[in-house]
């Protein structure tokens, strides 16, 4: 899988989430068989809301080359979605959540091993830079 189609596909998830969350909190929490009260949909639609953001970021970065700023991206949804799926995880063991829980453990886990992937496991890409030299450029001041 290439890191253009991860971020496609994150931002598809969390976009899709996101909406539900923000705009449906209740009928969303309902789903996790949770009973929602107004401070349990206020805070899902806060995580509704970082959800977006993430699908906006995902999809905004899908065609940045290898950079700096790109690397610092894959290692902080690396390390949200590994806590994501610690803490969804534990959740799910400990009966806290219905068995669609199970769903975002694995959503959490396979987004968590893609960034880990490309963040420090596949090679970094190799772009070519021409070299500047003061013969090459007349006007320069050296």
């Amino acid at each position: 899988m290439k890191l253009r189609t991860l971020m496609v596909v994150n931002a598809f998830v969390a976009g899709l989430f996101g909406i539900a969350f923000a705009i449906i909190p209740g009928q969303s929490l309902s789903q996790y068989g949770f009973t929602a009260d107004p401070a349990l949909e206020l805070m899902f639609q806060l995580l509704g809301a970082a959800f977006i953001g993430f699908g906006v970021l995902t999809w905004a970065a899908r065609n940045a080359t290898d950079s700096e700023a790109r690397r610092a991206i894959l290692l902080a949804l690396f390390v949200g979605d590994f806590i994501g799926f610690v803490i969804t995880l534990v959740a799910q063991l400990s009966g806290f959540v219905n068995s669609l829980g199970w769903s975002s453990v694995a959503i959490y886990l396979l987004l968590a091993l893609g960034w880990g992937y490309f963040r420090f496991l596949k090679p970094a890409e190799t772009a070519t830079v021409k070299a500047v030299t003061p013969e090459a450029t007349p006007d320069a001041d050296f």
